[in-house]
């Protein structure tokens, strides 16, 4: 085992069919000494009609090597999530291969194998709402980090890393392994693998390419102080003090006016600082213009107060 260790002790549901569905880790830590900080089971009243039992689990994982158990995995997500690691830092290779699709409801996680003849026998309880139907669960629902904003919760998943300062307005979202380093102001989509720096807003609708874990391809970065506007699409990384116009699309095969007549592709600029992206309104032509040392200046009292 490396010296990037993890360890927890959680508390898993159980199904008798499917398996472990989640587990929930109140307190993870770095390092190999995991304490159980009073983690008990609680009384569920719905656990036998949802044919679950929760059961105390404590592990220790390698950081570097991939997960190996749905525990391994929930440690994992919980660890960003907590903000002990940050995306991209940690292995997430064959994540999705391990985790369990699973009924996310109101009353707690379900099995799809059983779960129409467990919902008949829930409805006395009243009120069973199904939340989704996922690999992954709602954020909020495992950890709420301090200092942050989120509008709608269903938006956020488990191993979202929101720094303090963070607003997740309503259509917003964050995936997991992705999310902010400082505070920023998501309007948009921050896909997998997606980190957005200090002072960044992603406007509505805006959308950001991702890359799962594993896939061997570059993972974007949005720098501190950038401005992504509504209804943009993002597949480069982007340096500071960096904004693209509403509406624009820049990839890594966009071909892009630079001054002085020469022309790039979006990944020539990749990571670089400085620049405004826009579309000539007469042209049609994608261009990138030097903003010079001017920061992009975002409204403090709006977005993180």
């Amino acid at each position: 085992m490396s010296d990037r260790t993890a360890s927890g002790v959680g508390i898993t549901t159980f199904h008798e069919s499917t398996g472990i569905l989640d587990c929930w880790f109140p307190k993870p830590g770095l390092g190999p000494d995991a304490r159980d900080n009073g983690v008990e089971i609680w009384d569920d009243p719905s656990a036998e009609r949802r044919r679950v039992r929760h059961e105390i689990i404590q592990l220790t994982i390698d950081l570097d090597k991939a997960p190996t158990s749905v525990p391994d995995a929930y440690l994992r997500l919980h660890l960003l999530s907590h903000r002990l690691a940050t995306p991209r830092t940690i292995n997430l290779d064959g994540l999705f291969s391990i985790l369990p699709t699973v009924v996310w409801t109101s009353l707690g996680p379900c099995s799809q194998h059983d779960f129409d003849q467990v919902r008949t026998g829930l409805r006395h309880l009243g009120g069973l709402t199904v939340l989704s139907i996922d690999k992954f669960p709602r954020m909020v629902d495992y950890v709420v980090p301090s200092g942050v904003r989120i509008a709608d919760a269903d938006r956020v998943r488990l191993g979202a890393y929101l720094a303090e300062g963070t607003t997740v307005m309503h259509d917003g979202f964050v995936n997991f392994n992705a999310g902010t380093i400082g505070a920023s102001m998501i309007e948009g989509r921050v896909s997998a693998g997606v980190i957005i720096g200090d002072r960044s807003e992603i406007g509505g609708g805006a959308s950001i390419m991702g890359t799962l874990p594993g896939s061997g391809h570059r993972m974007i970065t949005i720098g501190r102080r950038c401005l992504v506007g509504a209804q943009a699409g993002i597949g480069i990384s982007l340096g500071d003090d960096c904004v693209v116009e509403a509406g624009l699309s820049v990839t890594a095969s966009t071909r892009i006016a630079l001054p002085g007549g020469s022309v790039a592709k979006g990944l020539d600029l990749w990571g670089q600082a400085g620049w405004l992206y826009l579309r000539d309104p007469i042209t049609g032509q994608v261009k990138a213009l030097p903003r010079g040392n001017r920061p992009v200046e975002l409204n403090p009292t709006l977005n993180w107060s």
